[in-house]
């Protein structure tokens, strides 16, 4: 991770249910518990992430997101969604319905959209900073994130590393890990599918022929109005041109013929559709409103007490230093 100069103020946006579910595998095998005997492993990892994540960045806002438990909009639309999954095991269960408590205990700025998910408050938490002249970090190890990336907002991809090992993803590293511009990530990942959400993508279109697609013609609009219009004609000979140059085979007709098919339009509409993240949530932040949630410092007593409860000496020392100090004096890195 390389933590970027920061000539505006920065929301980092933590999606804590991504990070909870990595430390719960990560650290199941401590079976570490809280000062009350519940399952405190995942809590504690995923604490320790938060507070390291703002000891490196020093934000001047941070904002966790959560996901409804109660109910989907996503899997109302489409019962299918996210099935085939494994059981949680009723550790994580329990560590998931906690940590918005132990976030609100703390003194941070939760939000829990009813009948969404974290990923839609990266993507509202996105749109806010852009909105507000802020930067923007969102931290999780989901691939939806990548739709927000811009000059302005960040992924960082949490990987077996931690928060010090994980990628920090900018509209030009994304452009080399996948070949596909930021803005058009959303369209490639609606091509591609997601086998983790069950969501089948576009049949006969997979990543390399969904990247190069769009990086050859732009956007999937063009795309759908040069088949509606033209059957294809532009796109096959813009694919064809590009196969000559590269000396790859022809691939146009095929393209064509696998994006003309019943349901391929319909099939990348609904995954657009379900992986959109909503932009419009009302997020609570008031930066202007000393000592409202979202912003730090926080009170000490309070951070050694709620912290504390999880019975880690290390984590409480390092979140009473990192929690308690005004990010004004903190060192930009």
């Amino acid at each position: 991770m390389s933590v970027p100069d920061r000539p505006r103020k920065l929301l980092l946006v933590v999606d804590a249910p991504s990070l909870l579910h990595r430390n719960h595998h990560a650290r199941a095998y401590t079976q570490v518990t809280d000062r009350s005997g519940r399952p405190a492993w995942a809590l504690r990892g995923m604490l320790r992430q938060i507070i390291e994540a703002i000891d490196s960045f020093a934000p001047d806002a941070v904002l966790f997101g959560l996901d409804d438990r109660t109910y989907s909009e996503r899997a109302a639309l489409y019962p299918d969604y996210k099935a085939g999954r494994a059981e949680k095991d009723a550790a994580l269960v329990d560590q998931l319905d906690r940590a918005g408590a132990l976030l609100d205990a703390l003194g941070l700025l939760t939000l829990t959209p009813p009948g969404l998910e974290a990923d839609d408050v990266n993507a509202s938490g996105a749109t806010w900073a852009e909105a507000n002249g802020w930067s923007c970090v969102i931290i999780t190890s989901d691939r939806d994130a990548f739709a927000h990336i811009s000059e302005h907002t960040q992924v960082l991809r949490l990987i077996d590393g931690g928060i010090n090992g994980s990628p920090l993803l900018t509209p030009k590293r994304l452009f080399a890990m996948y070949g596909v511009a930021a803005e058009h990530y959303l369209e490639y990942a609606a091509l591609r599918g997601d086998a983790s959400d069950n969501l089948p993508g576009v049949s006969g279109i997979g990543e390399k022929t969904a990247a190069t697609l769009l990086a050859q013609v732009g956007s999937m609009r063009a795309v759908w109005a040069d088949i509606e219009q033209n059957e294809g004609r532009v796109l096959a000979a813009t694919l064809d041109a590009w196969a000559e140059e590269t000396g790859r085979r022809r691939m146009g007709a095929t393209v064509v013929r696998r994006l003309s098919a019943p349901g391929a339009k319909e099939r990348f509409d609904f995954n657009v559709r379900i992986m959109s993240g909503r932009h419009d949530l009302e997020l609570g932040l008031t930066p202007d409103v000393p000592g409202s949630r979202g912003l730090l410092p926080l009170d000490p007593d309070r951070v050694s007490r709620v912290v504390g409860f999880l019975d880690d000496h290390a984590t409480t020392t390092l979140a009473v230093r990192v929690l308690s100090t005004d990010p004004a004096s903190a060192t930009s890195r």
